[in-house]
């Protein structure tokens, strides 16, 4: 008797987590393996942040918050939100949660009804697609290539739209191919969107300061669509503080005050010396945190001389994050070393199992041909893990399938 309900039985596991777990279960059985795996900064977390987090404790900050979280810390927020972004937010637009992912959950609960769609540019978060199922929606996906720097279209979208779409997903920086929109084409898009008022847009811009070229921009200073969009954003990748779990998001009133209301019955608000430590982080000057994206900005420039020298690799130069996300269609439908290699799952499995390196196949992305590699560790690391790969690959009989 299965006793499980069908929505569970409907969701994947996050291939994130399973590489990287795999990856721990062979070095704990003494492999040497270099993992590429996670999208996690291999930075400490700054000592200013953690002293705020040591006063509150001394403070003692230890009972429940208000569920969207302290009122200085979405005060802080907006203002955040006003200073980096020229967006204007009032602190009962923002909810404070255990992360950016709960913030996206909370959205998606506020929004989705039964099959109603969830438009995902792909690649995108390995998570998106298994939110909106979890939620009982559907994923309608657009695809995106190498070619087009992985970014869709205005006419994309106004073709995906239908009469059941609810919503648009899609994270700009991008995890995982680096890129981002400009000014002009979250213009254009958001003309799209203005046209279809009963579809919200949830931007999901963590990535937001951890960017090479100009400052990102979201698709919520468009004054004709700001009432459709859904702001996230978390203090995970750019202040390094992923444990932490402090994300929010930022929205028309309507939609902040259901996401209290789902919070307020699943988790309450996050926790408290957290919050705390956050409201000094956003109110800190982001150039005390520069030499964070100056060392990933190294890495990245190190990481693309190398890639380009790996045969059947077609990569391209991320603009912003701290992942690759190369094209590596040459090897599917092939078999190397008479293992057959069926997409890039099964790649990022050979290269598992051959050359000791850990990497995350794009399927889950929604990009069959690619796979991800983080750059967020040291450049040993780095340096090392792209020698096996390459060796491993150039010592390897490749044969068609």
């Amino acid at each position: 008797m299965n006793k499980l309900s069908d929505r569970i039985q409907r969701l994947g596991y996050s291939q994130t987590f399973v590489m990287s777990n795999k990856a721990r279960e062979m070095r704990a059985a003494g492999i040497d393996v270099i993992s590429l795996t996670l999208g996690e900064p291999d930075f400490n977390v700054p000592d200013l942040i953690k002293q705020a987090a040591h006063d509150a404790i001394d403070q003692n900050f230890s009972h429940y918050s208000p569920v969207p979280g302290f009122l200085e810390l979405r005060e802080a927020i907006a203002e955040k939100l006003h200073r980096d972004n020229n967006l204007q937010y009032k602190p009962g637009q923002i909810c404070v949660s255990n992360g950016a992912k709960q913030a996206i959950l909370n959205v998606l609960a506020a929004l989705i009804n039964h099959e109603d769609e969830v438009i995902l540019p792909a690649p995108y978060w390995v998570s998106y697609a298994e939110m909106v199922r979890m939620m009982d929606g559907e994923p309608v996906i657009l695809d995106t290539s190498y070619h087009s720097d992985f970014k869709i279209t205005p006419e994309q979208l106004e073709r995906a739209i239908t009469p059941k779409t609810k919503a648009v997903l899609f994270s700009t920086p991008c995890n995982p191919s680096g890129s981002y929109y400009t000014y002009d084409e979250l213009q254009s898009l958001a003309q799209v969107i203005a046209r279809n008022p009963q579809v919200i847009v949830i931007s999901d811009e963590i990535y937001e300061y951890i960017n090479y070229e100009t400052k990102t921009q979201s698709i919520a200073a468009f004054p004709e669509v700001y009432e459709q969009v859904a702001v996230i954003n978390g203090l995970s990748k750019g202040y390094a503080m992923t444990g932490w779990r402090i994300g929010y998001s930022a929205c028309p009133e309507w939609l902040a005050k259901a996401c209290e209301k789902i919070q307020g019955q699943m988790t309450s608000g996050p926790n408290t010396i957290a919050q705390r430590a956050a409201i000094t982080a956003l109110k800190t000057d982001p150039a005390e945190f520069q030499y964070m994206i100056d060392e990933f900005r190294k890495r990245k420039d190190i990481v693309y001389e190398l890639l380009k020298e790996i045969p059947g690799f077609k990569v391209l130069l991320p603009k912003a994050a701290f992942y690759f996300f190369p094209d590596i269609s040459f090897y599917c439908g092939k078999r190397i070393n008479g293992q057959l290699i069926h997409d890039a799952d099964d790649f990022a499995m050979f290269l598992l199992d051959h050359a000791h390196v850990g990497s995350v196949g794009g399927t889950s992305f929604g990009s069959p041909d690619c796979i991800r590699f983080s750059y967020a560790t040291s450049e040993e690391n780095l340096r090392e893990a792209i020698r096996r790969i390459k060796v491993c690959l150039e010592e390897s009989v490749i044969t068609p399938a």
